[in-house]
């Protein structure tokens, strides 16, 4: 039987690698010298794209593959796929979401205590003999009993808040609508009212037009200098421009950031902040969420050829 043939936009761990190159023709879009000549030499057989939620498949690449049929996205966030083009074309659309749910709602809490308590400098501080020589390190911020925002309560979100509560943290949240599972939690509709009811603002929305920029200057500002910003959903969220002069100016206390605009060349006005703190966009990486990721991608890609329905469609 033949393979159906796939083009893969970037590279997998080993473990995922092997059993798509065992059960499709993967194309190797990411090791072309050419990438254009590739799409011209292999696009008219590709049927499917595995890619992954910050490569997407941009309008170039998906018209380049006239019979493709799905695109497999490994990761929850699908921004970078152009999804109006697939939508009139009839392309399916996957991702991974769920899997990762509780590493990426960990990892944000994470941030915002090592922020926090300035865990990074204070292991330096050790490390470079400042407890010797300087005496203890300088007093931080608590972060039980604070008043904690999420702007987007959907998985990841509700995953946060929980983790929260466990802080005796006072909690609201702003979303689409109220949500049921939470009223324990204030609704607060408008993002300025949230952010400025809220010592942390985590952002946890699914990135899309009508988000991008939606944490600009009024929301930052009203979080205020003694605020904190937390971001483990998308950059394109966030008004970075503004997030730079607002940290730099004293107008915001602190972030802390595991996606950007443009990374992983982030724009370096970040890297002389001491008020920041920068993680590689690693949410969901554990090796246990990145294998059930690659499973779930491989999953969806199977579904489609043998003509079930798809574990997690999102077009």
């Amino acid at each position: 039987m033949t393979k159906p043939d796939i083009l893969q936009i970037g590279p997998y761990p080993d473990w995922d690698q092997h059993p798509l190159d065992a059960a499709f023709t993967m194309h190797r879009y990411f090791e072309a010298s050419e990438k254009s000549d590739f799409l011209a030499k292999v696009g008219p057989k590709i049927r499917g794209i595995a890619t992954r939620g910050e490569l997407g498949a941009n309008a170039a690449i998906i018209n380049a593959c006239p019979g493709l049929e799905v695109i497999s996205v490994y990761g929850v966030g699908f921004d970078a796929v152009d999804l109006a083009l697939c939508r009139e074309r009839g392309i399916r659309v996957t991702n991974t979401p769920d899997v990762l749910t509780g590493d990426v709602a960990d990892l944000g809490v994470a941030m915002m205590l090592a922020q926090s308590r300035g865990m990074i400098g204070a292991e330096n501080w050790v490390r470079d003999g400042s407890w010797s020589t300087k005496g203890l390190y300088p007093l931080q911020r608590r972060v039980w009993g604070r008043r904690a925002g999420v702007l987007g309560l959907g998985r990841i979100g509700f995953e946060i808040a929980k983790r929260l509560a466990a802080f005796g943290m006072e909690i609201a949240y702003s979303s689409t609508s109220r949500k049921d599972h939470a009223r324990d939690w204030a609704f607060i509709a408008d993002p300025v009212e949230l952010a400025s009811r809220s010592d942390f603002l985590f952002v946890s929305l699914a990135a899309s037009a009508a988000t991008r920029h939606i944490v600009g200057k009024e929301v930052i500002e009203a979080l205020g200098p003694e605020g904190m910003l937390i971001n483990i959903s998308r950059a394109s969220n966030i008004d970075e421009d503004a997030l730079l002069d607002a940290l730099e100016k004293g107008r915001l206390g602190a972030a802390a950031l595991d996606v950007f605009e443009g990374e992983p060349k982030l724009n370096p006005r970040f890297l002389s902040l001491p008020n920041v703190l920068l993680q590689p966009h690693h949410g969901s990486g554990t090796i246990e969420t990145r294998k059930a990721m690659g499973q779930l991608l491989r999953d969806n890609l199977s579904a489609h050829f043998a003509g079930k329905p798809l574990l997690s469609q999102v077009l």
